[in-house]
């Protein structure tokens, strides 16, 4: 444990690329291969389940350190990360500690779910009693189930390869599925990570994924590409980006953030794939009477249903929308040109001739203007807009342009000026700033008009925009709750966002995807921020 606290303050501590590439190496190159596999799941993106409840975790915090409740909720308001809270407020540890992290997570802190609340209590004050600053707060954060870390996979990756001496794209290839949560990870499985490139390599996958191949955003004129004829075009689905992937007699499905999504469409993993077969492609719920995609707020009902009724099965069907073939056979075609697999993927989709796998039809125009203008029937086909992908391109790791380049051409976004009213402390190195914003829109008639929030966004300003707004938010302070302040309507910013549809969980009745700041709107009051019939509008143009 002692380790990886030391290597996750100095991953928060640093915005340096390089120091954090040499923190990274040293830690791998010398951490137990147990402790370094459950290192490489939270570092690559694997999040702990919570295993003590917040209630518990802060009645028991305030109990240990003898400390008032009010004293312990001024500091939390003051801190805003529980976590950072209680490592603050505890005394000092009378013991050391030098258990790993492997049996900290294995014997320590799993044994907490579920536990009986004086079990609880009693780990928790033996193990705070044993733990540096560091290591409390890290502990915090692992049982609390709030862990993140400033580090990117691909740093892992390119850290990993260096104490492995093997390609990146190696490390990146036996990455995936490793931050699914239902595979314990362990030492044989970390030495296999790092091990020497094997002839093997391929049968060792079993049912894992290929690392995604991502697409570049198109700023710029189109025609600056050059010949349209040396680009393949399709439309961009507004889906969740997944392989199929078909080895040992079983199909998986497995989503681009690696969770393994199989259960949540059993439709899909029913399809008869040829053994050997990975299908890159976008799940999507279909409108089969109509034959085109139905809006993403269908697919969001799936995705939050823990049980698939029949019925609700039949009324929201899912489909793989395929736009590439990675492996055929057994054989890795990732290294054959665009064109090439897509000539193989219309063979294999005609052949399997079943209605859950579908393919992403290409776009034909004489020149890019034509294309241009197609693409502005984006939102009335339900698409976001289209993917340009040269013929040449092999498929590559990532978001690269080593091999050939794919382009995401998408549509401008929705936009509307929407009203600050609650902000909240951020992570890391923002803790100590206000940087997750609520926004509200105005409902009603003049006279009894209110703000009623709509949408959540943290992303799409400068650090010197962020000090700026958080000034702000601190002047105009009306209330606190907990780490949450209401402040005075003092600024509107203008939101983006790509998608719109009714949401009877959310107050405005309308939920917005992908919402973001564009820029914060000091040109304009907020008496004439838009209202909540703007949103309504924009519904129903994306609706007909």
């Amino acid at each position: 444990m002692r380790e990886f606290a030391r290597l996750y303050a100095e991953l928060d501590e640093t915005t340096a690329t390089n120091r954090k590439l040499e923190a990274l190496q040293q830690y791998f190159s010398t951490a137990a291969p147990e402790n370094a596999a459950w290192a490489v799941y939270f570092l690559a993106g694997g999040k702990p389940r919570q295993a003590v409840p917040t209630k518990l975790l802060r009645q028991y915090a305030i109990e240990y350190a003898v400390l008032d409740e009010w004293l312990f909720d001024e500091s939390y308001n003051a801190v805003g990360d529980l976590a950072e809270t209680i490592a603050y407020i505890l005394p000092p540890p009378e013991k050391r500690s030098d258990v790993g992290l492997a049996v900290w997570m294995e014997e320590r802190i799993g044994p907490l779910r579920g536990a009986d609340p004086g079990a609880i209590r009693e780990a928790l004050f033996s193990y705070w009693n044993e733990l540096d600053w560091r290591e409390r707060f890290l502990f915090c954060k692992l049982i609390g189930g709030g862990f993140r870390v400033g580090v990117s996979k691909l740093l892992v990756t390119r850290a990993l390869a260096h104490i492995a001496a093997v390609d990146s794209k190696l490390i990146a290839q036996r990455l995936m599925g490793w931050t699914d949560g239902s595979v314990r990870p362990t030492a044989p499985r970390f030495l296999q990570l790092i091990a020497a490139q094997s002839d093997e390599e391929h049968k060792l996958r079993g049912g894992q994924p290929y690392p995604f191949f991502l697409a570049h955003q198109l700023q710029g004129e189109p025609a600056a590409l050059g010949d349209l004829a040396d680009w393949q075009v399709e439309w961009k689905y507004d889906g969740i980006r997944a392989q199929l992937v078909r080895r040992g007699g079983q199909n998986y499905l497995w989503s681009r953030g690696e969770d393994l999504i199989s259960e949540r469409f059993p439709e899909l993993c029913n399809a008869h794939l040829p053994e050997g077969t990975v299908l890159d492609g976008e799940v999507l719920v279909w409108d089969h009477l109509h034959d085109v995609p139905a809006p993403f707020a269908e697919l969001q009902r799936r995705i939050g249903r823990k049980t698939l009724s029949a019925k609700l099965l039949a009324e929201l069907p899912a489909v793989l929308v395929c736009y590439d073939l990675l492996e055929l056979d057994g054989v890795d075609l990732r290294a054959l040109p665009q064109i090439e697999r897509r000539a193989l993927l219309e063979t294999q989709v005609a052949q399997l001739d079943q209605p859950q796998i579908k393919i992403s039809p290409l776009v034909h125009a004489d020149s890019w203007e034509a294309l241009t203008e197609l693409r502005a029937e984006s939102r009335a086909r339900g698409v976001e807009g289209m993917m340009v992908k040269a013929k040449s391109a092999q498929y590559g790791v990532g978001r690269t342009k080593d091999v050939g380049t794919w382009w995401k051409w998408k549509i401008d976004p929705y936009t509307v000026d929407a009203v600050l009213i609650y902000a909240q402390a951020g992570h890391g190195r923002r803790a100590s700033l206000y940087t997750d914003y609520t926004f509200a829109v105005w409902d009603g008639e003049d006279g009894e008009r209110r703000l009623v929030p709509f949408a959540k966004a943290y992303s799409g300003l400068t650090d010197a925009e962020i000090a700026q707004v958080d000034n702000a938010i601190r002047k105009t302070t009306v209330e606190k709750f907990g780490p949450v302040r209401s402040v005075k309507p003092t600024m509107v910013f203008e939101i983006g966002f790509e998608g719109i549809a009714l949401s009877p969980r959310h107050k405005a009745g309308i939920a917005v995807r992908f919402p973001r700041i564009l820029r914060r709107r000091d040109d304009k009051p907020v008496e004439d921020a838009d209202t909540l019939d703007t949103l309504k509008g924009l519904l129903a143009a994306a609706r007909a």
